[in-house]
């Protein structure tokens, strides 16, 4: 019997043991699980930041777009202003120009055909010198139409008008590259977010992944330690069942041979013999007394 109850001891010892290493490997699971959890959400926390600061950037560069919009229909507004004004003043030089006179177009364009000729072409000096003095006659030319037609007042403010016309619309067009480079800026700030926030929710995912596989690895080695647990337990009803058993038959045992014993003394006590003080004892334990 001993040596069953050392045996199942032993047994025990082990299970326990056994139990005790699971639950060592569980809790240092579980710390490893609220380490990946704890960087899983840091990690969750920088991409919403990420985000957030992502959709600031298109938000800007949808307003600067809109911007650009307007701006561009101010601008084509005023150069059409300028076009027409640029016509206007074409037709009060016509109309102001002598009827019996070349135009001065015609003069300008004659113009700059000789220039052109004089810088591209390869020629003789005296050819060459004809060339200056025609080109600066026409110059001269020129320049007297445009101080004669300068005289008339209306021409003077359709040109003043065509030439702030010109202005306003340079303006315009000026403000639209600047809105548009800040658009574009605020857009490859929001796509370098974006990619930034990928790539983070990338290791956020990962750690997620870590973060199943070592919370099931924590789970699994509980579910382990548990049942260890359990076979200790079936070991300490067994060797306790088996303990109660033997005090059990040890107790009757001993009642057996007390009650031998009694009977004896009894026997003893019939026959007439002297019983001793120790004799009683025995004879009122065993109920004979």
């Amino acid at each position: 019997m001993a040596e069953m109850i050392d045996e199942l001891e032993e047994k025990r010892a082990r299970q326990n043991s056994e139990a005790e290493r699971r639950k060592r490997l569980r809790d240092e699971l579980n710390d490893r699980t609220r380490e990946w959890a704890d960087r899983r959400d840091a990690l969750n926390a920088q991409v919403r930041k990420l985000i957030d600061e992502a959709n600031g950037k298109r938000e800007n560069r949808d307003g600067f777009n809109s911007q650009v919009k307007e701006v561009k229909a101010k601008r084509d507004e005023w150069n059409r202003k300028f076009n027409d004004l640029t016509d206007k003043v074409q037709a009060l030089r016509r109309e102001k120009m002598p009827k019996d006179g070349v135009p001065i177009r015609r003069i300008r364009a004659e113009l700059r055909a000789l220039e052109k000729r004089h810088m591209t072409s390869v020629m003789s000096p005296d050819k060459e010198r004809a060339l200056v003095e025609q080109i600066a006659s026409l110059s001269n030319k020129e320049k007297a139409m445009e101080r004669e037609l300068e005289q008339f007042a209306e021409v003077r403010q359709a040109e003043t008008d065509a030439r702030e016309a010109k202005e306003t619309a340079e303006s315009f067009h000026r403000q639209v590259a600047e809105l548009a480079e800040k658009a574009q800026a605020e857009h490859d700030a929001m796509l370098k977010l974006y990619e930034e926030a990928d790539e983070l929710r990338k290791e956020a995912d990962q750690a997620q992944e870590k973060f199943i596989e070592t919370k099931l690895a924590a789970d699994e080695e509980h579910r382990e330690h548990i049942e260890h647990i359990r076979q200790v337990h079936d070991f300490d009803k067994l060797i306790a069942g088996i303990r109660d058993r033997s005090r059990k038959a040890k107790r009757e045992k001993d009642e057996t041979v007390a009650k031998k014993e009694a009977e004896e003394i009894f026997d003893r006590f019939k026959s007439g013999e002297k019983l001793s003080t120790e004799d009683i004892m025995v004879l009122q334990k065993s109920g004979y007394l």
